[in-house]
């Protein structure tokens, strides 16, 4: 056995399509049907009874029968002719012979049919079967037509898949559990003082509401598809009328049930139902359905058009049969005089002639004609109804639980009006997810089963300093698992799409640096007093200016600040920046920022007193005007890279406190202004990746220089001051058009690091390794040496030193000598390599770990130039290998 609701699916579509059908479309369908079957019925007699009956009603001038019959069968003879006659006395009278015979008659009915009976007597119910069924095409034309039809059933597919949905259920629990708190609030307000049954009428009605509602409980379309191969007893339907209803899991008690316990219908608590990793899935997917469909939707108003357009149809096409229907009324008669032509044959000119279904077809056509009327009269209320409502604009703010949830307009609009017609619960379960709010809450719910405190706590790093660190990637919202992280004090946030911090971050208690890669970050008013007391160090990342958030601007306690994006000085910092909001920032010492700068933003000016360290990578767009650099006399360190300089900013002569300047990647060709920067106290100067072809003399002022980066310019040789600089400690040459290295060199004593890399050096000057004992680097791969001083024995501190790339045929044994290169410092080819006595290999090999088990040494230096590898990696068996 198997029951009614199996055989569902079997007329699945066309079950669906009725939810869009209002009252008077299913009425006009009965009428539809009616006026069908009476044109059937009056086709099929037409088709099976239709005939007349004539009998003749004048007679031939003759006494004699069988003359008169012999001279109508006789061709010769003259055909006869009809007198006039009385009608004899009924009472003596026994009818009068009319000399015709059977074939006769047949002849004569066949020959009345077609002349004497009008055309709508014989084609009537063939015009009312064609007229029936062009206004049943056209009754649901719009569900099929072409444009529309793939809109609908998308439409309805969505729609029953928001029924089946168990979040569908719980999303509207929370609403209106939510609306009967409220209600209650207002309620006590009103009436404070009086005693708990005064309120029993409004609370009697709200469950009067609750039970009016509930009946729908049991819609085919509220039951989920999986219930039945589950097992599992269907989720709780709720219900609601309006905004103010009230829902309950199971069917709502009776009346005088919920006023004698009003209390207990308001507060008890609805179970919450708790979603699984696959319910919570299919949500969200839905809510991206419903989203893409409601854009497409809303783009047009098609099915509007159609409908509007198939309503006025039916109404032409109503009164149009009206107008030639109404006259017939008066037209069909029972009885109808015939004048057949073939006198001579039938001996009569005429025929008196009965319709046999004349009265049939009569009452057929009244049938016919009350439906019609009704059906037009119909169409007349909908085409009423459509001019004089706003079809293509719908609200859910008068009756739905769920405020929040946006007006609606175009096909999705007429589509949810033709639904309110059938039952406007169903728009309810559809606006769940319409709601951003519903979307919320269902992000959170997922956050919280996905992103626990276990996952938290599995993907948290800890730094070389001893920092925790959390990075989250892609997420729709903040994880509320995440406010519990008491120990975590570097966040890192990246395109998340609602990054929203509750009053929940007071529990943060060490969070100092906060990380915001493309997000949307919004901030309590509670929780922005807490980011204001903590937070120290904040990374933000954005396409456009609008994008930076203003809660940022009153973190007071902030020391460091990035600033990562199309940054432009139209308008202060940003276009959307006003001039003055970096006051607040009184403790900020460190400003970072990458964009597009045409000049210094005056708004930075305000942090001068501050300010001690300002770094400006300013993506290849020319910085034009520096004079506000004159005002920040605090700083102490200043990077203007990719800024397009030609020429150093005379501003910076302004900056007394100024130790590291940092000016790579600009244009400069000459630094002949380094002259004016003598008074300057600079410790670390760089100048690489410009175009520097001569380093002038005054470069030897800078007595407190100890780093100097030259790296990749255009120099083919350096200036004997440069050699004076007594306390320089790297010098960074790489990438020049250098073809000797000056014996003056041997004055750096201090110098801990030589970068000589990728130029044009043939040989290494005289006393380099015996006079610089502190060396600890050596780089000169890329150039074109010959031979390897045996004095480079001498150097016990060296423990890095670069070879490859070069001319060397042989390595002195003296490298053995240089304990420091035992650890792997040494980086030269395999064949190279194998040119050191076997002993000396041997001390290289020995001092190597094996693979996996290195350690880098804490205490050696670090450069800009050499990396520092495993042992394991500086073997290479070529010299087009070893390019690392």
């Amino acid at each position: 056995m198997f029951s009614l609701l199996e055989l569902v699916p079997l007329n699945h579509h066309q079950s669906s399509s009725k939810l869009l059908k209002p009252w008077w479309e299913v009425f006009m369908d009965y009428l539809v049907v009616l006026m069908l079957m009476a044109s059937v019925l009056a086709c099929t007699e037409q088709l099976s009874r239709d005939r007349v009956v004539c009998i003749p009603s004048d007679s031939l001038v003759t006494d004699n029968a069988s003359g008169l019959s012999q001279a109508a069968l006789s061709p010769s003879s003259k055909p006869p002719t009809h007198v006039s006659y009385n009608i004899p006395d009924l009472s003596t009278a026994r009818g009068r012979r009319k000399h015709l015979v059977y074939q006769q008659y047949a002849y004569v009915s066949q020959v009345c049919y077609h002349e004497a009976l009008p055309l709508y007597s014989r084609f009537f119910p063939y015009m009312a079967l064609l007229q029936s069924l062009v206004l049943v095409a056209s009754s649901s034309f719009w569900l099929h037509f072409p444009h529309t039809s793939s809109r609908i059933e998308h439409f309805l597919a969505i729609l029953v898949k928001c029924c089946g949905s168990p979040w569908t259920s719980q999303a509207l629990t929370n609403a209106v559990q939510l609306d009967n708190a409220l209600e209650k609030e207002m309620v006590e307000e009103k009436q404070p003082t009086k005693p708990s049954s005064a309120s029993s009428p409004s609370l009697l009605g709200i469950c009067k509401r609750q039970s009016s509602v509930n009946v729908c409980a049991d819609h085919p379309l509220w039951k989920r598809s999986d219930s039945a191969s589950s097992g599992a007893p269907p989720s709780p339907c709720p219900s609601t009328t309006s905004c103010d209803s009230t829902m309950s899991s199971t069917s709502c008690a009776p009346e005088m049930r919920c006023a004698s316990n009003p209390r207990h219908v308001v507060d008890s608590p609805r179970q919450v139902i708790s979603l699984d990793k696959s319910d919570g899935e299919e949500a969200r997917a839905l809510f991206e359905r419903v989203r893409k469909f409601r854009s497409h939707c809303e783009s047009s108003d098609i099915i509007y058009k159609v409908y509007l357009a198939q309503t006025i149809f039916k109404l032409l096409m109503v009164t149009l049969i009206v107008s030639y229907t109404i006259p017939l009324f008066s037209s069909f008669s029972f009885t109808h005089m015939c004048h057949p032509e073939e006198k001579a044959l039938l001996g009569y000119s005429t025929f008196m002639c009965v319709h046999v279904l004349s009265s049939l077809i009569r009452k057929l056509l009244v049938g016919y004609f009350i439906p019609l009327v009704l059906y037009g009269l119909l169409n007349l209320y909908t085409l009423t109804w459509i001019l004089h409502s706003s079809l293509r604009q719908y609200s859910f703010q008068d009756f739905c639980s769920l405020r929040d949830v946006p007006d609606l307009r175009n096909d999705l609009a007429f589509l949810l009006h033709m639904l309110d017609q059938y039952d406007p619960l169903l728009a309810q379960r559809l606006s769940v997810f319409l709601s951003p709010v519903s979307e919320s809450r269902l992000l959170e719910e997922s956050l919280e089963r996905c992103w626990g405190e276990d996952k938290l706590r599995s993907i948290t790093t800890v730094d070389a300093d001893g920092c925790s660190r959390l990075q989250l990637v892609a997420l729709p919202r903040l994880p509320p698992a995440l406010f519990n992280r008491s120990h975590l004090q570097v966040l890192k946030l990246e395109l998340i799409t609602d990054a929203r911090f509750t009053p929940q971050v007071a529990n943060m208690t060490s969070l100092r640096e906060l990380h915001l890669y493309h997000c949307t970050a919004t901030v309590d008013p509670s929780a922005l007093t807490v980011l204001q007391e903590r937070l120290e160090v904040l990374h933000l990342t954005f396409t456009q200016p609008s994008e930076v958030p203003n809660w940022v601007l009153s973190l007071r306690s902030l020391h460091e600040l990035h600033l990562s994006g199309r940054l432009s000085t139209e308008g202060g910092v940003g276009r959307n920046w006003a001039l003055g909001s970096l006051r607040r920032l009184r403790h900020l010492r460190v400003l970072v920022i990458r964009g597009m700068l045409q000049r210094i933003p005056g708004e930075l000016c305000e942090v001068a007193c501050s300010l001690v360290r300002l770094k400006i990578y300013n993506e290849e767009t020319r910085l034009l005007v520096l004079t506000g650099l004159k005002r920040m006399v605090d700083l102490t360190e200043l990077v203007l890279q990719d800024c397009q300089l030609v020429r150093l900013p005379s501003a910076l002569q302004a900056l007394t406190l100024l130790r590291t300047l940092d000016l790579q990647h600009n244009d400069f060709r000459t630094v002949e202004e380094l002259l004016s920067l003598t008074h300057l106290r600079l410790s670390s100067l760089r100048l690489a990746f410009n175009r520097i072809v001569a380093l002038p003399a005054g470069v030897g002022m800078l007595r407190e220089l100890e780093l100097l980066d030259l790296s990749n310019n255009q120099l083919q040789r350096l200036p004997q001051s440069l050699f004076t600089l007594r306390r320089l400690r790297r010098l960074l040459l790489a990438g020049n058009l250098l073809e000797e290295l000056p014996a003056e060199v041997k004055s750096l004593q201090q110098l801990t690091e030589l970068d000589l890399s990728s130029n044009r050096i043939d040989s290494l000057p005289h006393g380099l390794f015996s006079t610089c004992l502190n060396l600890h680097i050596l780089n000169v791969a890329h150039n074109s040496l010959s031979i390897l001083p045996r004095e480079v024995g001498a150097s016990r501190q060296l423990c890095r030193l670069d070879l490859r790339s070069n001319s060397l045929e042989g390595l002195p044994a003296e490298l053995g000598c240089c304990s420091g290169l035992h650890g792997g410092g040494l980086l030269v080819e395999d064949w190279l390599f194998s040119s050191l006595p076997l002993r000396v290999r041997n001390l290289f090999s020995r001092s190597c770990s094996p693979p996996g088990s290195y350690s880098e040494d804490k205490s050696r230096p670090n450069s800009d130039s050499f990396p520092y590898f495993c042992p394991t990696q500086w073997r290479f068996s070529s010299a087009l290998e070893s390019q690392i």
